[in-house]
């Protein structure tokens, strides 16, 4: 029985799915207008620049530093979810391996400001 529920679950949702990119479409060709052709519309670009323009000056090596950091400690907090829905089945254990967990990464937070990554 659990399986004939299981497909109708995933045909109803599939259903669901076509249903609303063919109503994102047909709504986008009624509510659109007309296309107005003109120069600047059918001119090439890269990157939102005009292919005639000179390119843009390069981003200081601060601005990837800066990403590189969001990145590295935003993906490290994910590890944070998991640890949350299981904190009572984890016990004891699992409290101290998280306080090692978020010491380390209080550890490269400070090493990072006595580095002076953050300053600009």
């Amino acid at each position: 029985m659990g399986g004939s529920q299981d497909l109708f679950g995933g045909l109803v949702f599939t259903l669901m799915v076509v249903g609303n990119f063919a109503g994102m479409l047909i709504t986008s060709h009624l509510l659109g207008g007309t296309r107005v052709a003109t120069g600047a519309k059918d001119e090439p670009f890269e990157c939102g620049y005009p292919s005639d323009s000179p390119p843009p000056r390069r981003f200081p090596v601060s601005f990837y530093l800066a990403g590189l950091l969001l990145l590295i400690f935003d993906i490290e907090t994910v590890f944070l979810y998991p640890w949350a829905v299981e904190f009572r089945g984890l016990g004891l254990f699992g409290f101290v391996e998280m306080l090692v967990f978020v010491g380390m990464l209080l550890l490269g937070y400070v090493y990072l400001i006595r580095r002076g990554a953050f300053r600009w």
